[in-house]
């Protein structure tokens, strides 16, 4: 078995015990470090880890990684993405700037429907491409595990297309791999006006393909206003259920549209924005195991309410964040960011946020058992820092390139 030892680790931190599937209420603002550390690796896993002793005696190792002082943290993840997608939708952005809401662009036949478009022109191979090239992206900024949609389809044919490019992704990169069927993100063209007819080639048609092929994890549904409802939610979830697909819903982004209601009810793994969450929105997510997401990075892109992360925290509820990397509403991945903005913007201290976009978000992804934190036995998918004053410096210096280093299954990444 190969043997990896990092040292000279100033931090060691987001270190948790084996039990430990996510933190909730006051326990996320715990965030436990080792000063002066080392860790081995072996193989793909973490082996353990420890205080350096002052006679310097390290565990030997095939190979040594000297941290030169950095910090050493478990990688993010990232548990909602878009990021198998064509092209690009800058034009949008400059429709914002003039004044356009996000569904007043829908309406206009842009955002999902002018991806879905772009999405049926290009092959399976240059789709692979160009999300091929969003990867490596986010594994440079830090992202060790991901979990990414399909959506923009909204055929049958063009919605396996995606998913076929997910499993590729899933095979042919380092980093965990989660894939989610999203065929209900909105109502195809070909359906326009029928929008009961599209959710009856979902159920009849899409699921059973995808289940068949064995394509997704998940399920997930745009349950809000002007997009699907409760009820159309819980059908497609109940015959995504039958081929083993767990749902995670788009819920209470544009308005209380009752996606946290129906998702709890089906013990959805998580609901994913919650800009316009309700009080009662946190009420039913205390009587859940299902992780409340926030995806920090949207909001701030379309200059809209973030979601009330503070308030679930003290609430005593768990939170997660992603990154939601697509190409209409937020065109980043960078996790570190959406870590920035979770601080700034919606009051968590520096210690929640990284535990909201490192093990709760392993959370919302149904990983939490093999990724997330420092703990001995799950997957060695770590971030190695250039040298920096403390943990609350990934949050505070917000554009600044602190990554230099991204360990993933044991095996230091070249860029």
């Amino acid at each position: 078995m190969a043997k990896t030892l990092i040292k000279n680790i100033k931090t060691l931190a987001g270190i948790l015990p084996a039990e430990t599937r996510r933190l909730a209420g006051k326990d996320m603002a715990k965030l436990e470090t080792i000063s002066n550390a080392w860790l081995l690796i072996e193989d793909e896993k973490i082996k353990d880890f420890g205080q350096a002793g002052e006679d310097n005696c390290l565990p030997e190792a095939d190979t040594v990684i000297d941290a030169e002082g950095g910090t050493v943290l478990p990688s993010f993840c990232d548990s909602h993405t878009h990021i198998v997608y064509a092209g690009s939708r800058e034009g949008e952005f400059v429709d914002k700037i003039q004044g356009l809401s996000y569904e007043e662009i829908a309406k206009r036949g842009g955002g999902i429907l002018n991806s879905s478009d772009r999405l049926h022109e290009l092959s399976e191979d240059e789709l692979y491409e160009q999300a091929a090239e969003r990867v490596r992206e986010v594994i440079k900024k830090g992202t060790g595990c991901i979990e990414i949609k399909s959506g923009y389809g909204l055929n049958t044919e063009d919605e396996l297309k995606m998913l076929r490019v997910i499993r590729r992704i899933k095979n042919d990169f380092p980093l965990e791999v989660r894939a989610t069927f999203l065929g209900a993100h909105a109502v195809g063209r070909a359906y326009t006006g029928r929008q009961a007819e599209y959710v009856d080639l979902v159920v009849d048609e899409m699921i059973p393909k995808v289940g068949e092929q064995k394509l997704a994890d998940f399920v997930d549904v745009f349950c809000d206003r002007g997009f699907f409802t409760p009820e159309e939610t819980a059908r497609i979830m109940e015959a995504a259920a039958k081929y083993g697909m767990l749902p995670k819903i788009h819920g209470q982004e544009l308005a209380d549209s009752g996606g946290v209601e129906v998702a709890v009810a089906h013990n959805a793994l998580s609901v994913d924005h919650l800009e316009s969450m309700t009080d009662r929105d946190i009420e039913l997510f205390s009587k859940s195991e299902t992780m409340p997401t926030a995806l920090p990075g949207t909001s701030f892109f379309l200059n809209m309410p973030f979601a009330p992360a503070r308030k679930m925290i003290e609430s005593g509820l768990p939170v997660a964040i992603a990154s939601d990397y697509n190409p209409g509403s937020t065109p980043s991945g960078d996790m570190k960011f959406a870590v920035s903005l979770a601080c700034i913007k919606m009051r968590l201290m520096p210690a929640e946020a990284i535990n909201a976009a490192t093990i709760n978000s392993a959370a919302a992804m149904g990983c939490s058992h093999i990724v997330g934190s420092v703990t001995r036995g799950k997957l060695a998918n770590l971030i190695i820092t250039k040298p920096i004053p403390s943990v609350d410096f990934i949050p505070y210096a917000y554009t600044t390139p602190i990554i230099k280093r991204v360990i993933l299954r044991g095996k230091e990444m070249k860029f």
